[in-house]
């Protein structure tokens, strides 16, 4: 079942927001003050091409919790809100349910990107 849910997810356009997180990535690891921010584009990427069958194992300490409060205030708030979105959109029909659980499961990724773990 992974397989096929995630062959759906690529062809239903996965594979173009892993693109898109990828350019991110590559474009903040251009400067030195921005890398931090693009190893954590490149672990959206990575879950966003294959999400079924992978885990997010969050952990960390206090300077990963300062980091991402930080992360939440400029970006992730408005990332996680565009996935509890698609969320919510593929949660309508019962096909679409574990592509939204998919997507919550990236939102939460997307407000906690530091100190995270794709396994």
């Amino acid at each position: 079942m992974r397989l096929v849910g995630n062959i759906l997810w690529l062809i239903l356009g996965g594979l173009e927001i892993a693109f898109a997180w990828l350019v991110v990535g590559v474009l903040l690891c251009m400067s030195i003050v921005g890398i931090p921010l693009g190893l954590q584009a490149f672990k959206m990427a990575k879950l966003t091409l294959t999400p079924f069958g992978l885990h997010v194992v969050y952990g960390g300490g206090a300077g990963s919790l300062i980091v991402n409060i930080i992360w939440v205030v400029l970006v992730g708030f408005w990332m996680a809100l565009g996935y509890c979105v698609a969320g919510v959109l593929n949660c309508i029909t019962i096909i679409g349910v574990p592509f939204g659980i998919q997507s919550f499961k990236m939102a939460k990724l997307a407000l906690w990107p530091f100190g995270s773990t794709i396994s």
